[in-house]
């Protein structure tokens, strides 16, 4: 379905999760993939598995010279960029009210979740230009991004910064022919968060109602959606979130119990999991 054939991809923490299930799909496509991944374990694995054709860069990207030094290694190396996956993202395990962060916490949490994404982008668009029309910007957001969501507000702040930063760009690259937009993914189990693993017992029957599609999602969910922005298929979609959420940002609160009845009334305590 996807032919990526003589295109390179980079694709920021593609070592594990949602990032890997992406290089891996963008390989078998047929594309030249680079990934920045932080955990030299990880690094190294994914270099094992994808073979000496892989660019893997072992980094933070949220240190401005990794994304630097990155965009002129593949620049050296391929020539340009074709498709950007802007990935990494995490809420660093800061789930508590905002008066409670430190500013350090605030400063982590923005880098992470938004800042990395204006340094690597900026890095890169050279690199897209030498390529373009025809390259595309993909960043990675959340479901929190598109609601709000207590105890994780810098968090959600930052998803939602890339929605205005992705269509505020989009504007800016379209007449070069660089497309950028977004996906928006519901929880999904990766190795990061290994949601299937913290529902607690008591509450694993209630799994399959919580979201209208009956399940969490999983990587290559999300590298399909990612797959198809950066595609042919997706030629004339720019500025614009996909949502791979099970439909719960339609259910917008309501589940199903378990008789299967629509509900927007707990029946579980607390959120379910064990967090």
């Amino acid at each position: 379905m996807f032919d990526f054939a003589g295109k390179t991809v980079l694709v920021t923490g593609g070592g594990a999760g949602i990032g890997r299930a992406t290089v891996e799909a963008f390989a078998k496509a047929g594309a030249r993939v680079a990934i920045i991944e932080i955990d030299p374990e990880r690094a190294a694995d994914a270099e094992a598995a994808l073979g000496d054709d892989a660019l893997v860069i072992t980094g933070d990207v949220t240190q401005s010279e990794v994304a630097r030094d990155a965009a002129k290694t593949i620049e050296d190396r391929f020539g340009g960029l074709d498709v950007l996956v802007n990935n990494v993202g995490d809420f660093l395990n800061l789930a508590a009210p905002f008066e409670q962060l430190s500013e350090a916490d605030i400063h982590r949490l923005y880098m992470t979740n938004l800042g990395h994404v204006f340094g690597v982008t900026h890095a890169m668009l050279p690199l897209l230009r030498n390529n373009a029309p025809g390259s595309s910007i993909v960043s990675v957001s959340s479901v929190e991004g598109f609601r709000g969501i207590p105890n994780c507000a810098v968090y959600a702040a930052c998803k939602a910064g890339i929605t205005g930063f992705t269509q505020s760009l989009a504007l800016e690259l379209g007449p070069v022919g660089i497309r950028v937009n977004l996906i928006a993914p519901e929880t999904t189990d990766t190795p990061q968060v290994p949601v299937s693993m913290m529902v607690p017992e008591e509450n694993r029957k209630h799994v399959s109602t919580w979201l209208p599609l009956g399940r969490f999602g999983q990587p290559k969910d999300m590298a399909s959606g990612i797959l198809f922005l950066a595609s042919e298929h997706a030629a004339w979609i720019t500025g614009t979130a996909l949502h791979i959420d099970g439909g719960a940002l339609a259910a917008a609160g309501w589940y199903r119990d378990e008789r299967g009845v629509w509900t927007n009334m707990p029946i579980i305590s607390g959120n379910g999991l064990n967090f």
